[in-house]
């Protein structure tokens, strides 16, 4: 706490740093949460492990949806949404090229999984409600430059004080330097220092001071 403010901070770890996730948490929350590893590496809390001779020292660590276990992501999708046929369609032409179980298997940016030949392809769009997925030979969610307008989250409770900051797009080790800049009360206009792909309509960044 600074201040009387609480703040969240990065892990020493980078690779299991949770901030970006945790970054919609308010001064009342933050009060309440304890990290009590949060502190130490991996690496260190696997030899703490060892030491005390805990059952989990040695179990793999966990990767994409840890709650999931053994059930792959694809098969919880189906089982909860199911499978809807719908078109796979080249955005500057118009033609289709496929048939995909369901908009919702798929994210902007991607490449894998398309089962199409004649690639590389990437899908840059989806129309939710006809159930298109569109695609393109070149990634076209590459950009520098966003706008966010839904719900920004100063943890502080106010605007930093500098418009030059740190950012993540995505939970990972990459950081950008950024320039933000007000177009509104409700939307923040973010230039990256570096150009990053498959950045999506509904996804957020995560802002972090130095």
């Amino acid at each position: 706490m600074i201040d009387g403010k609480y703040l969240l901070k990065t892990s020493p770890d980078p690779i299991k740093d949770q901030t970006y996730f945790l970054a919609y948490l308010t001064q009342q929350q933050l009060s309440r949460a304890l990290f009590p590893i949060g502190k130490f590496k991996k690496s260190e809390i696997r030899k703490l492990a060892e030491k005390y001779n805990l059952p989990t020292m040695a179990r793999r660590d966990s990767q994409g949806i840890c709650f999931l276990g053994q059930i792959k992501f694809k098969e919880f999708i189906k089982h909860h949404l199911g499978e809807i046929e719908g078109d796979i369609v080249v955005i500057d032409s118009g033609k289709v090229l496929g048939k995909h179980p369901g908009y919702y298997y798929y994210t902007i940016g991607q490449r894998s999984g398309l089962k199409l030949g004649g690639g590389p392809w990437f899908v840059v769009k989806k129309d939710v409600k006809k159930n298109i997925i569109y695609i393109s030979k070149e990634d076209l969610s590459v950009r520098n430059e966003m706008n966010f307008c839904w719900k920004i989250n100063w943890i502080s409770g106010n605007l930093p004080g500098k418009r030059e900051l740190k950012v993540k797009v995505r939970h990972g080790l990459r950081m950008y330097d950024c320039m933000v800049v007000w177009v509104n009360q409700n939307v923040l206009k973010v230039k990256l220092s570096d150009s990053d792909s498959g950045i999506a309509p509904g996804q957020f960044c995560n802002f972090l001071r130095w």
